[in-house]
């Protein structure tokens, strides 16, 4: 096995694939390194004068800001993030997709409501619309312990989503809007059999309103509760729990039947990031994703700053202009609100992906895009607005892993795909999260958290079609059922974090 990786042979760098010492020889580059370079780290293998062009994946990935000898350690101390022109080519590479026969196609078990939609999981929530209703939510909760749920043996659970905003937002304001197609999104998910939803009284997100706007109405699996009317604390968890154990009753009539695989929603996440995400973990979820795709399944790919840089390859892929003008509108908020904030784009990588080997943003963001594989992108999305289309598609969120998986969750999203290379414990309710290690030792040093080992592609003992055709088999058996490490462990009830943007007053 090879010490570094080529991922391309335009590429001026290569990846460390196991410590290197100084002094050793660079597996098929005729070179040798001239400095200790750490795993997953990049190593040049031609000269590179300041200010030209760092190269991996065929992309521009930075700047030199000295010159690099053939050998050195290529990171921080020598790279930096610089603006360039890209090529958008609207459309140019977006292809049909080969989709499987209806009659060939995977199927999964799971819960068809009465709306069509088909749900993985089958929980009763308790959603709060302001913070201030969040202890009242969670005690509502907390009443349908294990012991009490075992009455219950086909309902998962009851959740309360407790959050940290609602109130002294502006209305109509950004932060108010997500807030609302958030727990709108949740409020319809299928995953739920039935929600609760509690408030204040006196908070700017209203819920009568909000059902108003939104055409929700109240009924047997839609309940609602507002502290201030219905006598404090105690009054409104006592009612909350005969609410709750009403729907939990009828939660339990629920039984999982065979349904298409067109009916899953995948949210594709990555956090923790290293250089191998983009080597391993992402491609074969990449793979995955262009299976699910032809199986006539959707997969949503989001985290506005972690593709910018990598924008370009996601508009050639798009089915029309007016579908990567979306995009491009996305990310050119991004530069300003970023802009506005004192920020910049490449503010983005943390301290753990840059220990990983990740050093600019347009790194980061060529690795997190291998995640939407390669079929067309059929339509771009504001944060947590319901997703219709099938196929491919992309919503706007932040690069916060919680906050970008509430999004998608609310769109729609009855599974969410989790790669992580430093190691993240994430989960989520009421949909479930499946991790993938992007490399051997930290899937060994974490095994009790993570489902899948993408390292092994690294490792030469799978390859990325195999890797991408076992994760869509385990989106399969999670879907019916199965249950990830992080749901295992009941992680879920505190992940649930709607994106806040603006003026808080």
């Amino acid at each position: 096995m090879s010490n570094v990786i080529r991922l391309n042979a335009a590429d001026n760098v290569v990846v460390a694939s196991a410590d290197l010492s100084a002094g050793v020889s660079v597996d098929g580059e005729g070179i040798a390194v001239t400095a200790d370079i750490p795993r997953g780290h990049k190593v040049a293998t031609a000269a590179i004068a300041k200010g030209d062009a760092v190269r991996k994946y065929d992309q521009i990935i930075g700047f030199a800001t000295a010159d690099i000898a053939p050998g050195d350690h290529v990171h921080s101390h020598n790279l930096e993030f610089g603006e360039f022109a890209r090529d958008y080519a609207f459309g140019e590479g977006a292809e049909q997709t080969a989709y499987v026969p209806e009659a060939e196609r995977a199927t999964f078990q799971g819960y068809v409501r009465e709306d069509g939609r088909v749900g993985t999981r089958n929980y009763v929530g308790v959603l709060a619309s302001v913070n201030c209703s969040n202890s009242v939510a969670q005690m509502i909760a907390q009443a349908f312990s294990a012991d009490v749920m075992i009455d219950y043996p086909n309902v998962d659970g009851v959740v309360a989503l407790p959050h940290q905003t609602g109130c002294c937002i502006p209305l109509d304001g950004d932060t108010h809007n997500n807030l609302e197609r958030t727990l709108v999104g949740h409020a319809r998910h299928p995953n739920f059999a039935g929600v609760l939803i509690v408030g204040l009284g006196c908070e700017v997100a209203q819920i009568d309103d909000m059902l108003k706007r939104y055409g929700l109405d109240k009924g047997d699996k839609l309940r609602t509760l507002v502290i201030q009317d219905n006598g404090g604390t105690t009054a409104t968890v006592a009612a909350g729990i005969e609410h709750v154990r009403e729907m939990v009753k009828a939660a339990n009539g629920w039984q999982r039947q065979t349904c298409p695989a067109s009916e899953l929603i995948v949210a594709l996440e990555c956090g923790g990031s290293d250089a191998y995400s983009g080597i391993t973990a992402n491609p074969a979820l990449g793979y995955a994703v262009d299976t699910l795709v032809r199986h006539g399944g959707t997969a949503i790919l989001a985290e506005t700053p972690e593709i910018y840089g990598a924008e370009h390859l996601l508009t050639r892929r798009a089915v029309s202009r007016e579908v990567g003008d979306k995009l491009i509108a996305r990310i050119d908020w991004w530069k300003q609100h970023t802009s506005a904030n004192n920020a910049v784009m490449d503010n983005n990588p943390t301290p753990g992906n840059k220990k990983g080997g990740l050093t600019t943003i347009l790194e980061k963001s060529l690795g997190a895009a291998a995640k939407g594989g390669t079929t067309a992108l059929v339509d771009v999305y504001r944060y947590a607005e319901p997703v219709t289309a099938k196929g491919f598609v992309f919503m706007d969120s932040p690069g916060y892993d919680p906050a970008s998986i509430t999004g998608m969750v609310a769109g729609g999203a009855n599974v969410t795909c989790f790669t992580t290379g430093r190691g993240s414990v994430y989960g989520g309710k009421p949909v479930p999260s499946i991790k993938l290690a992007t490399n051997t030792p930290m899937f060994e040093r974490m095994s009790d958290d993570m489902d899948i080992n993408c390292g092994l592609i690294a490792d030469g003992e799978m390859s990325t079609e195999q890797a991408g055709l076992h994760i869509f088999d385990v989106i399969l058996k999670t879907a019916s059922g199965y249950k990830p490490r992080s749901e295992a462990h009941g992680i879920g009830g505190l992940e649930f974090c709607p994106w806040q943007i603006g003026v808080v007053m």
